[in-house]
């Protein structure tokens, strides 16, 4: 079973599929959630009210636009370029993460979001 959410702010939207795990479902259970962006090199990431352990799978370097919780800060994170920990162009996140799914569309438009954006996430409707 396959999620797909919307990921909206004041310059812009894009849907996301998420896989179905552990911390999908708690986060679809949270949904709608609103909350403030925040920017780290080429990555939005934002507070949610989720808390989900470590999941076997959880990795810390990444393909662009993938849908990755970072347990340690209750936090969606959504890298789409390097961080300022990357080595070369690689998306590197701040440390190991769940791994949710995949934006629908290309990534670079989360180079939109601004630190301090409101963000919304929702059901994306069928």
């Amino acid at each position: 079973m396959t999620l797909r959410i919307r990921i909206s702010w004041p310059a812009g939207h894009t849907t996301a599929t998420l896989e179905e795990t552990p911390t999908s479902k708690a986060l679809a259970g949270a949904l709608p959630i609103v909350s403030t962006a925040r920017t780290w090199g080429e990555e939005v990431y934002f507070d949610t009210p989720v808390s989900a352990a470590i999941e076997s799978d959880a990795q810390q370097v990444v393909e662009p636009g993938t849908v990755a919780f970072w347990t340690e800060g209750d936090a969606l994170a959504l890298p789409y370029g390097p961080t300022p920990i990357s080595r070369g162009e690689e998306c590197r996140l701040a440390s190991p993460c769940n791994l949710l799914g995949a934006l629908d569309g290309d990534p670079r438009i989360l180079a939109t979001v601004r630190n301090g954006d409101p963000i919304r996430v929702e059901l994306a409707g069928n």
